[in-house]
């Protein structure tokens, strides 16, 4: 029983309820700021990469999770249906990616987030690149949207789902997950969930994160997506980020879907394609 328990804690931490399925994807590795990044590159079926254009989109996973876990895979599959490549890859300290999660924190996973984004802006078949992020994932996308933006390189289109905004002020309340701490002068780390480590710096450096500020920035079209059974993110989270981007943003909400986006998946990847197809 208690073993059982522990499956479940997992997987709703990972943010994930299904596993990777078989993808035309390519497993590597860079070089990145905070170590090795490992990621694949999906590309559509048929498609020469030799002498061929085709978009891309960057794919983030949330917190604690992995690129191997949906909704990014899923996501990665319906973009190549649509004529769409796209790279997912994992955080530093996640999945296959260098590092220990316990030393991750918000700017080095931007830091992350930037060094795939230059790899891909190299990459001589994409013609056009987009953001994607999930959780967590959908707070790096969102700012790294934003920092890009101020530098003149916006990518075309950029897609949050359940974005975790919620991760600042469950550090300045000193509660995360099922973890508890003091705000001011959090331990070396706190333990969520049994598994996982987060480390002072990421508790400290979380409190002080300007968001929305720094999303707001990106003033391309946006898609929010978030569904009313999210006990995770609580939705004023995709509320604040549609507020902060203003018309050019919309929010779309899944009735019935949670957090882990495993209950209306084809519903949540068929709206990103639908939107990407629109943007490139």
């Amino acid at each position: 029983m208690a073993n059982k328990r522990l499956r479940r804690l997992l997987t709703v931490c990972l943010g994930a309820a299904v596993m990777l399925s078989p993808l035309a994807a390519r497993e590597n590795r860079m070089s990145g700021p905070n170590g090795e990044i490992a990621y694949d590159i999906t590309i559509p079926d048929g498609f020469d990469t030799r002498t061929g254009k085709c978009p891309m989109v960057i794919l983030m996973h949330g917190i604690f999770s992995s690129k191997d876990y949906n909704p990014i895979p899923a996501i990665a599959k319906g973009l190549a249906a649509e004529g769409i490549a796209s790279i997912r890859f994992d955080f530093d300290g996640h999945g296959k990616s260098a590092g220990r999660v316990q030393d991750m924190t918000i700017e080095k996973e931007l830091a992350d987030a930037r060094a795939v984004w230059e790899y891909v802006r190299k990459l001589p078949y994409v013609d056009g690149i987009g953001l994607l992020g999930h959780s967590q994932g959908g707070v790096i996308a969102s700012m790294t949207a934003g920092r890009l933006a101020k530098e003149g390189c916006a990518p075309e289109g950029l897609v949050l789902i359940a974005p975790g905004s919620i991760i600042k002020e469950a550090c300045q309340a000193g509660r995360f997950f099922n973890a508890t701490f003091d705000p001011k002068d959090p331990p070396e780390y706190i333990t969520c969930w049994v598994f996982f480590r987060l480390g002072r710096e990421y508790l400290l450096t979380t409190q002080q994160l300007d968001i929305y500020g720094t999303a707001a920035a990106f003033r391309g079209p946006v898609r929010i997506l978030h569904g009313t059974r999210d006990t995770i993110v609580p939705m004023w989270c995709s509320e604040c980020f549609a507020k902060a981007y203003g018309d050019h943003s919309e929010l779309i909400t899944v009735e019935g879907e949670n957090h882990n986006i495993s209950r209306k998946l084809k519903t949540v990847v068929a709206s990103v394609s639908e939107f990407f197809r629109k943007v490139f």
